[in-house]
């Protein structure tokens, strides 16, 4: 491993996250002015444009032939944004989850999660199914975008301030320039995402680490750097819409587009592992499950919540490592995870039913207990 590969993956991550600063700033301060409602920008534009990185990554890795790094990549993103970003921006400050987060978007992506699964039995993601899921994200986006319009005719005042404290002061520039934004970050994304790959299989040969830990770990979490900022920086400033939708928008966007058009690009598809069968996408698809109870009590993620799913991150992150060099460890980690994990599970599960409970008896007013319920 030489100097030169060092200084290509950091330059590599600092040009992804600074395009998805750039493509998100200008994404952003579009989409205000098109009269886009607040919880669909975090959902669409914000998620979208921090997800870019993956997307770049994942097609330039099939595309040259590595499809471990790819699905890797995304499996691993989907992780590090739920337990990771959800957990970090939880500790920050709690998080506000709107209703039709928990209703919709939630089930959704468990149900999306599950059909990938489901695709992946094979081995392999085609041709066929990249385009099924493609398919999927641009009638989601659709859909997303009408239901916005129908119910407001423009974005309110406190939103605009919160694209402005999250994103920066750009709303007021030319839109000739929050254009130039977009394709500018979009160009400087396309630069690392080649710095990273390269940079990437060139450290897993050198230290003899599968192209699939590598993808599951430096490139996911580098690629989640955009999700991670946004998210932390906009629970810090109390932006807690846009921490939520951004993380869910980002895993529909991960498994939809960055999977589906990997899938129609690679030429041989996108390979999965049995390995990931077995570890990576029950991990993902548990990761995901466990946010309903969680959002349903109270319509947000507590601080102490927050912790316990950033400390099943770093466990998860332990196992990997461990097992990837063979260490005895790995046999401490992996039973005192699956024994810990079903408790959790069950203490998610029995809160999130009370905060239902709470709320079918009260509709208008919070799970928690606390006040009104927040409709949106």
């Amino acid at each position: 491993m030489s100097a030169g590969t060092i200084v290509g993956l950091v330059i590599g991550l600092g040009c992804l996250v600074a395009g998805a600063e750039f493509l998100v700033k200008g994404a952003a301060a579009i989409a205000t002015r098109l009269g886009v409602q607040p919880v669909v920008i975090g959902l669409t534009v914000v998620a979208f444009g921090t997800s870019a990185p993956e997307l770049a990554v994942s097609v330039a890795s099939s595309i040259s032939g590595n499809s471990d790094v790819a699905f890797g990549n995304v499996a691993g993103s989907n992780i590090a944004n739920i337990l990771l970003i959800l957990g970090a921006s939880a500790v920050v400050g709690g998080l506000a989850v709107s209703q039709r987060i928990v209703r919709i978007d939630v089930p959704l992506l468990v149900g999306v999660s599950i059909v990938a699964l489901l695709m992946s039995l094979d081995n392999r993601i085609g041709r066929v199914d990249g385009v099924l899921l493609f398919s999927g994200v641009i009638a989601y986006t659709w859909w997303l975008i009408r239901a916005s319009r129908r119910e407001t005719a423009a974005v309110s005042q406190e939103y605009a301030v919160a694209i402005e404290s999250v994103e920066g002061a750009v709303g007021e520039r030319p839109i000739l320039v929050q254009i130039s934004l977009v394709v500018g970050g979009l160009v400087v994304l396309v630069i690392g995402s080649q710095l990273l790959v390269n940079s990437a299989t060139d450290i897993a040969e050198s230290l003899g680490v599968s192209d699939l830990v590598i993808g599951l770990t430096v490139v996911a979490i580098g690629t989640s750097l955009p999700e991670l900022a946004t998210s932390i920086l906009a629970a810090f400033r109390g932006q807690r819409d846009i921490a939520v939708g951004n993380v869910v928008g980002s895993c529909l966007f991960n498994l939809m587009c960055v999977l589906g058009l990997t899938g129609i690009v690679s030429p041989d598809g996108v390979n999965v592992g049995d390995s990931s069968l077995r570890l990576d996408f029950p991990v993902m698809i548990a990761a995901t499950i466990v946010l309903v109870p969680i959002m349903w009590n109270g319509f947000q993620i507590k601080r102490w919540e927050g912790l316990v799913l950033t400390a099943f991150y770093a466990a998860y992150l332990a196992y990997l490592v461990l097992a990837e060099g063979d260490s005895a460890a790995a046999d401490v980690v992996a039973p005192a995870v699956l024994l810990a994990a079903p408790l959790v599970m069950m203490t998610f599960a029995v809160t999130g039913y009370q905060g239902w409970r709470r709320y079918t008896r009260s509709p208008g007013v919070s799970p928690a207990g606390d006040g009104p319920a927040v409709h949106r």
